[in-house]
């Protein structure tokens, strides 16, 4: 699957040759309003996953990450992502929680990067307002830029 983010009307232009250089068909073409996610809140998101798995010291990075992407993810993406509901509601919607969570884990089921900024916002969100809840200390955004700053 390929995807192209258009921001100027130049790049309209690349998409279309692009597609026309496909020789395999039927294509879909699915379009999305918003920009994907930023490389920073893809760092913060892994940050937290490492954070969480420390601390709940039975679990690690990927089993976090898993979790998070089936209980926050798969939401917002079968609300806003018709493409992605299709495909997943009939291959994994049926599925118990435990196969679901280990065809996420094992599969490495694509969820944060089909999202756009706006719905990781949403994502990390959700993650920040469940976890600190439950007591979890999670990486500050603003202490992370710095940590960057000085790496």
């Amino acid at each position: 699957m390929a995807t192209r983010v258009i921001r100027a009307p130049e790049d309209i232009a690349k998409l279309s040759s692009f597609l026309s250089a496909r020789t395999k068909f039927p294509l879909t073409v699915t379009i999305t309003q918003g920009a994907a996610q930023s490389k920073a809140q893809n760092r913060l998101a892994q940050r937290w996953f490492t954070d969480i798995a420390r601390q709940l010291g039975d679990r690690t990075h990927e089993d976090v990450r898993a979790e998070c992407k089936l209980h926050f993810g798969v939401p917002i993406l079968r609300a806003e992502n018709e493409a992605f509901r299709q495909s997943y509601d009939s291959t994994m919607k049926h599925l118990p929680y435990e196969e679901k969570l280990a065809a996420v884990k094992a599969f490495d089921l694509p969820v944060t990067r089909l999202m756009t900024a706006k719905q990781m916002t949403a994502f990390m969100d959700e993650i920040q307002r469940t976890w600190t809840q439950r007591g979890f200390r999670l990486t500050d955004p603003e202490a992370l830029k710095y940590e960057e700053e000085f790496a």
